[in-house]
């Protein structure tokens, strides 16, 4: 039976790089029946930001220099090439998950950027995001089922520490139910984003399964854990 291949999204101030680093135990978990495959956010974050100059403007292009770019899999980790899916504060090219705003800032090329990984590195069964990456992956969901990007073609989605997104520019990735098999993952002492911001994120889908755990902003792999990850995944294989 061939292994379920699943794009992986990395969190705010992560890299492919270092997604993959940190879900190691995930990995080894479900090594025999999973393929998890990792991309760079398009989006390069200033290490200090800094309001813009009038008329100046986010650098929201990928960086050559210092990314294998969005297209390219997990190498090893670089904590020194933090990368984001949108800015909340388009002054500051920064984002806050608590952030109120009316627009954001890069988001069209972080759909670019994963269309072009699933037509060069697809086909994928699911999508797994984490944090930012998990709120991310509802709107590409949101996007799939309205069939406004038919490269995309995910079975199922794993959201950890996800959470709607407070910009009003994405209220209407969440006007209706997504019929995407989903499994919600979050800890109870999450500080990065509290539990109840994961809750609230769980309207928006259908059935939605949920595994709770009692740890803080990670990807849990216990062997407790084992279960709950292929209960869902099986119905796919």
């Amino acid at each position: 039976m061939a292994p379920l291949r699943i794009l992986c999204i990395h969190g705010y101030r992560q890299n492919s790089g270092s997604f993959r680093e940190k879900t190691g135990a995930l990995r080894k978990l479900l090594k025999k029946s999973v393929e998890l495959v990792f991309v760079d956010a398009p989006l390069s974050v200033p290490q200090t930001p800094a309001p813009q100059t009038p008329g100046g403007s986010c650098d929201v292009s990928s960086d050559k220099e210092t990314s294998s770019g969005p297209l390219v899999e997990a190498g090893p980790l670089v904590e020194a090439n933090p990368r984001g899916w949108w800015f909340s504060d388009v002054a500051f090219c920064s984002f806050s998950a608590l952030q109120k705003c009316e627009v954001s800032l890069g988001l069209d090329q972080s759909v670019t950027a994963v269309r072009d990984a699933v037509k060069i590195l697809g086909p994928f069964d699911g999508i797994l995001g984490f944090s930012q990456g998990a709120a991310f992956v509802a709107m590409l969901c949101s996007l799939q089922e309205r069939n406004l990007e038919p490269a995309f073609h995910f079975r199922f989605a794993i959201l950890v520490a996800g959470f709607r997104s407070a910009c009003a520019e994405h209220e209407r990735f969440y006007e209706s139910t997504l019929q995407i098999p989903s499994l919600h993952v979050f800890g109870q002492e999450d500080r990065v984003i509290p539990d109840h911001m994961s809750k609230d994120l769980l309207p928006v889908f259908k059935d939605p399964q949920i595994l709770t755990h009692p740890g803080g902003h990670f990807v849990p792999a216990a062997s407790a854990h084992r279960e709950t990850y292929k209960d869902f995944l099986k119905i796919f294989q």
